[in-house]
C-alpha cells in the first residue's frame, strides 16, 4: 500500500514542468522526526552535509537540483535510517531524517559503537549516550558484522524477556567472541560462550535459578557454565 506520505512525495517530485519552470530553491527545512528519542544527528548536521557535498541549491532552479543525489548522501551517514527530500510550489526544500534506533552500545578499551537492532553500526556520539544494553571487553570489530549481528540478538533477547530484562545487567565480552553475563543480584557470573543456541543456554540459566539455587543458595557459586548441552557447570 502506498502511504498518504508516499503519495505527497510523488506529487511534489512530478510538479509539472509548467509549474517549476522558472522556479528557483528558495531555502532549506530540515526536520529529524525522533529527535526527541534520540540526538545522533542534527540539523546542523544535515544543512552541513548537504552544503559540503552537494554543493549549492539555494537560488538554484528547481529542476537543477538532484534530489536523489541529495537523498544519497544522506543515507550514506551511518547514523541515518532514511530520508526524505522534496521540493513544495513555494520552492522550499523539504529534508526529512529518520535516525537509527541503537540497540546495544558497544565499549572497548579502544572506543566503542552502537548497533541497532539488524547489527548496522554507528559511532559514538561526544555529546550524546542513549540508554541502552552495554557489551564491554573486547569487543568486536565494526566490520565484523556476523559477530555483531549475533550479539545483538542475545540482546533482543533479553530486552524482550520479561524474566531476564531487568536480571542481567552486564554483558562482557573476551578476546575470542565468548560473552560473559552478569547478573544484578548475586556473585555469579555466567559464562555463555559464543552468542548462540541463545535459548538452551538461558533454559540452562532457568534451571540453575529454579533448581540448584534453592538447594544450594545464593552464594555457593562464582561462576556457572552455559555452554554445553544438558551440562550446568557450577564452580
Amino acid at each position: 500500500l502506498i502511504t498518504g506520505f508516499a503519495v505527497l512525495m510523488l506529487i511534489y517530485r512530478s510538479i509539472g514542468s509548467g509549474h517549476r519552470q522558472g522556479l528557483e530553491c528558495t531555502g532549506v527545512s530540515i526536520c529529524v522526526t525522533d529527535s526527541v528519542m534520540n540526538s545522533f544527528i542534527s540539523s546542523s548536521d544535515v544543512r552541513k552535509y548537504i552544503d559540503t557535498e552537494y554543493g549549492a541549491y539555494v537560488g538554484c532552479g528547481i529542476d537543477s537540483v538532484d534530489l536523489n543525489a541529495i537523498e544519497n548522501i544522506l543515507e550514506g551517514k551511518t547514523a541515518v535510517l532514511n530520508s526524505e527530500v522534496y521540493v513544495t510550489k513555494d520552492g522550499l526544500l523539504n529534508i526529512s531524517i529518520e535516525q537509527r534506533k541503537p540497540a546495544v552500545r558497544f565499549i572497548g578499551k579502544n572506543g566503542g559503537f552502537y548497533a541497532d537492532e539488524n547489527g548496522e553500526t554507528f559511532p559514538l556520539q561526544k555529546t550524546y549516550s542513549s540508554y541502552v544494553p552495554v557489551i564491554d571487553g573486547d569487543i568486536p570489530s565494526e566490520n565484523d558484522s556476523l559477530c555483531i549481528r549475533k550479539m545483538v540478538r542475545l540482546v533482543n533477547y533479553l530486552e524482550k524477556s520479561e524474566r531476564w530484562k531487568n536480571k542481567i545487567v552486564q554483558i562482557s565480552a573476551d578476546s575470542t567472541g565468548n560473552l560473559t553475563l552478569i547478573p544484578r543480584e548475586g556473585q555469579e557470573k555466567f559464562i555463555f560462550g559464543q552468542a548462540e543456541d541463545i535459548d538452551s543456554k538461558m533454559d540452562r540459566l532457568t534451571l540453575y535459578y529454579s533448581h540448584i539455587i534453592p538447594e544450594k543458595g545464593s552464594q555457593a557459586y562464582k561462576t556457572v557454565d552455559l555452554r554445553y548441552n544438558n551440562q550446568i557447570i557450577c564452580k
